[in-house]
């Protein structure tokens, strides 16, 4: 398995010899609603988009999931899985085959990757978006995904998964609370599925944020607090910090 972050929640996933884009936002400025003056998100020069993408994988409809800018710059003919809502921002853009993925669904790409929706991060009061469980057909190894630390009690009766990606701070706004709940959320996943390598997301990379959403976020914790916490706990788990744009090999034992 190679993991390459590409900023936020964007990852690279190489998975039994598939390559699946999560979440990408790759060209342009980040912000909701084009409130640039509220959030916006910006990098000093674009990444480059990613050659032979076999899936493009979005877990949530909101624009640091499914980035329209970055969506048009795909090639429509990728097939694009999402939940329902991402689903409708794909179809939205010319993308040819799309497929929305409820909870508790699953996905196949070629016989080879198995892409279990499960519930994520609410959305309003009454929707839940995606986090999803990815498993190599071929060896046995798996990955979950969630971006604001929001995980479902049903991950306990997955056993054991391999991989993480899994936000490791929590980001506050005055009077709301948590949005990302990545600190205590981060240790019971770990507790509850003893993952092999835990990587953070929802980190910002070389990405610069301004506007007046920034100035009321505080954070707290971080990976080298949630690796004293996993070894307080005698949990063997190793927190990986991946630089942005680097493509790294997750060492993993497999299974006898």
């Amino acid at each position: 398995m190679y993991l390459t972050w590409l900023d936020s929640n964007s990852w690279l996933i190489e998975l039994a010899g598939k390559r699946i884009l999560l979440d990408p936002w790759l060209v342009d400025d980040l912000m909701f609603g084009n409130a640039k003056w509220f959030f916006r998100g910006f990098r000093s020069h674009d990444r480059a988009i990613p050659e032979n993408i076999d899936l493009i994988l979005l877990s949530q409809g909101l624009e640091d999931h499914a980035h329209p800018a970055t969506l048009k710059a795909l090639d429509k003919s990728i097939p694009v899985v999402g939940s329902p809502n991402a689903a409708k921002v794909a179809e939205s853009l010319g993308f040819a085959q799309v497929t929305a993925l409820p909870h508790h669904h699953v996905f196949t790409l070629d016989k080879t990757v198995k892409v279990q929706a499960l519930e994520g991060s609410p959305v309003g009061p009454t929707t839940k978006e995606n986090a999803y469980l990815l498993k190599d057909l071929t060896q046995g190894t798996t990955l979950y995904y969630e971006p604001h630390g929001y995980h479902s009690p049903e991950l306990k009766k997955q056993g054991t998964i391999d991989v993480v990606l899994t936000p490791m701070v929590d980001l506050k706004l005055p009077l709301l609370g948590s949005f990302i709940k990545g600190t205590s959320s981060a240790l019971e996943l770990a507790q509850w599925v003893k993952p092999q390598v835990m990587l953070p997301t929802a980190a910002g990379g070389d990405i610069e944020f301004d506007g007046m959403l920034i100035k009321l976020l505080s954070a707290d914790g971080g990976p080298a607090d949630l690796q004293k916490q996993l070894t307080a706990k005698g949990l063997a788990t190793q927190v990986l910090e991946p630089k942005p744009g680097d493509r790294c090999e997750i060492p993993l034992k497999m299974a006898v």
